[in-house]
Order: C-alpha cells, then structure tokens, then sequence
C-alpha cells in the first residue's frame, strides 16, 4: 500500500483503521512494517494536531507525590523546611534553581516540566 504524510482528519482515521487492522502482526514481516510505518504517521499527525502542554509543575510535583504515596512531611524533609512546602503550594515562594534540581534527583520529575516560562525567565535574570 501507498503511504504519504498524514494532512488531513479524513487521512488521519483513514490511517487509524488500518493500523487496527495491522495491529497484531508480527514484527519484522511486511504487516508489521506496515504497522511500524503506520504508527510514525499516525504519531506525527497528533503531536501536530493534537499537541499536550506541559503540565503546571505543581500539579506535576503533587502527582508525582501521591504516586510515591508522600505527605507533604516528606517532602520537606527532601527540600529543607516544612513551611517552605506549604509555600510553595500556596504560591507564596518561587522554585529556585536547588529546589528544581533537588525534586528532579529525588522524584524524577523532568526539568522540562518543573522549569515553566516564568521561572525559566526568573532563573535568567538571577544570573
């Protein structure tokens, strides 16, 4: 089958029907090279299309906290003071650069994440 560069809904679903089709062939067959080639489409069509913003990094950092199953106690015995958590998700206090760093180490949570525009223009200007 012809395959080109996803550009429109109807090629889209076009596409999605037949990788479905596709989707239990073996690797390494002419199906499942198919299929591969297929999902590169598919995939490059959506983050065009249907693009996911990072998320707020304090929504970010208290996920990541309720999927290690911490209290906020703990996080402050990873970033220092029990009060500066509660700051932090009071908005009242700034992520500094050790504080990013420090729950990047220890919730591996990506920086591209916990350093949103504001801070990334904050940190700029420190230096």
């Amino acid at each position: 089958m012809k395959y080109k560069i996803l550009k429109t809904e109807y090629e889209y679903k076009i596409a999605l029907d037949k990788f479905d089709e596709l989707f239990d062939s073996k690797p390494g067959t002419v199906k499942g090279d198919e299929a591969e080639f297929l999902a590169l489409l598919i995939e490059n069509y959506e983050e065009e299309n249907f693009p996911i913003d990072t998320p707020d990094p304090l929504e970010a950092i208290k996920f990541r906290m309720q999927q290690m199953g911490l209290k906020q106690k703990d996080l402050a015995s990873i970033l220092g003071y029990k009060s500066r958590v509660s700051e932090i998700f009071s908005k009242k206090r700034k992520r500094s650069l050790k504080m990013i760093r420090v729950l990047h180490a220890k919730l591996a949570i990506p920086f591209e994440v916990l350093i949103n525009e504001s801070t990334a223009k904050r940190l700029f200007i420190q230096f």
